[in-house]
């Protein structure tokens, strides 16, 4: 069937059959019942939910043209295809609470936690110091908009000359998007991130802080609990499978695009600018991890694993939601283990085994601190990684061969 294109939608009779798109199942084009090249665009599904036909209308043509009218239509089709029904969902997102600004958030939480100050003076101070150094700039943001870099326009100011109030407010900062976040207003918290945008303090030091991982022991087990891969229709599992199978940070793997991939080749090349060293990294990608791959094509254009709701890249939030939900066993006490924790299981394993350190430093893209010895690298040791990597997925899958299929 030939698309429908804007010379044929602008040429549609009044009254006239409805006009197939062409190229997404069931949307057409409905003429105005009086108006030549005017009508509306209209796509009929059957409910993932209640099994019934529905008609889910997109806006009239031609305000919304063939252009818009296929990207929406494709959108429903992705919900759709993820056991969502479109309509139901945006009648779900109609009835949402108003998502607050950070000032009424600030002063919703203020009385909230006053009762239980002794001190009404340092009540006042709370909520006079994110009157006077935060609200001007970003007190009208809702919270669901906020990010790390209006955190940090905030706090640069006071940063260095006035390092204790700005550690204050950072902290009755962090405390208002902790509430958004616990109220579902926002999905992660902008606070925990914003000291990588500023300098280091005067007389303070960086402190490793290791993040609990997975002894790694226990990692196969838990994947074949948690993780079916690469079936499933589960985004957010399809991508932890793959951070665990490649041992990628997670913002490397969060905003990982098509033009990255060379599935023939079994490779992954991530870019400089989203490496922590700023160099490029390639990652040879074992048979579960292009299995996932391959389950992924089609879902998004751009990203490998985008967001069904925004079609945006995954919050990182989302990776440390499910690994609490599921008590993900780690190796601190009280912890559940993080998703950039799996790096530390796999460097365990790689010990444990018996792999080069190099190689395994490769893997993780750590940076060579030496210099004499980073002059001396002149290779990413591309294909020396590849078995590594193959014997952490057959590893960590024990039922990998039959998960490597399209």
């Amino acid at each position: 069937m030939a698309l429908l294109t804007d010379t044929k939608a602008r040429s549609v009779k009044p009254g006239g059959t409805p006009l197939a798109h062409g190229g997404v199942t069931g949307l057409a084009l409905h003429p105005s019942p009086s108006q030549k090249g005017q009508g509306k665009w209209v796509l009929r599904y059957v409910s993932p939910v209640t099994k019934k036909r529905r008609n889910a209308g997109l806006g009239s043509y031609p305000d919304v043209g063939v252009a818009e009218a296929t990207q929406k239509a494709r959108f429903m089709r992705e919900q759709i295809a993820h056991g969502l029904d479109p309509l139901e969902v945006k009648a779900n997102d109609a009835t949402k609470p108003r998502i607050p600004d950070l000032r009424e958030a600030a002063e919703v939480l203020h009385r909230e936690l006053a009762p239980g100050w002794k001190n009404a003076k340092h009540a006042q101070q709370w909520i006079n110091t994110l009157t006077e150094y935060a609200f001007p700039l970003i007190g009208a943001i809702t919270l669901d908009q906020i990010q790390p870099r209006h955190i940090a326009d905030v706090l640069r100011p006071i940063w260095l000359d006035k390092a204790e109030t700005a550690g204050r407010v950072k902290q009755r900062l962090h405390a208002v998007m902790a509430w958004g976040w616990a109220h579902g207003f926002c999905t992660a918290n902008p606070v925990d991130v914003v000291s990588h945008l500023l300098p280091l303090q005067p007389g303070k030091t960086v402190r490793t802080q290791h993040q609990p991982a997975m002894p790694w022991p226990l990692v196969p087990a838990f994947v074949a609990e948690h993780l079916p891969l690469p079936h499933g229709f589960d985004v957010s599992r399809q991508m932890l499978g793959f951070l665990i199978l490649t041992a990628a940070r997670s913002g490397e793997v969060r905003y990982m695009t098509w033009n990255e991939v060379d599935l023939k080749a079994g490779v992954w090349t991530v870019p400089a600018a989203r490496m922590k060293a700023k160099q490029i990294h390639r990652v040879p990608l074992p048979k579960q991890a292009l299995a996932i791959l391959k389950r992924q094509r089609g879902q998004h254009d751009t990203w490998v694993f985008p967001s069904v709701r925004d079609r945006a890249p995954l919050s990182d939030m989302t990776l440390t939601v499910f690994l609490r939900r599921v008590a993900a066993v780690s190796d601190v006490a009280g912890r559940t283990a993080t998703a950039h924790g799996f790096r530390s299981s796999f460097r365990d394993w790689c010990s444990e085994k018996g792999y080069p350190r190099d190689l395994a430093e490769r893997a993780l893209a750590h940076a060579v601190q030496n210099k004499v010895e980073a002059a001396y690298h002149r290779t990413d040791l591309l294909e020396q990684r590849r078995p590594l990597m193959q014997a952490w997925a057959d590893f960590v899958t024990p039922n990998g061969k039959s998960q490597t299929h399209d």
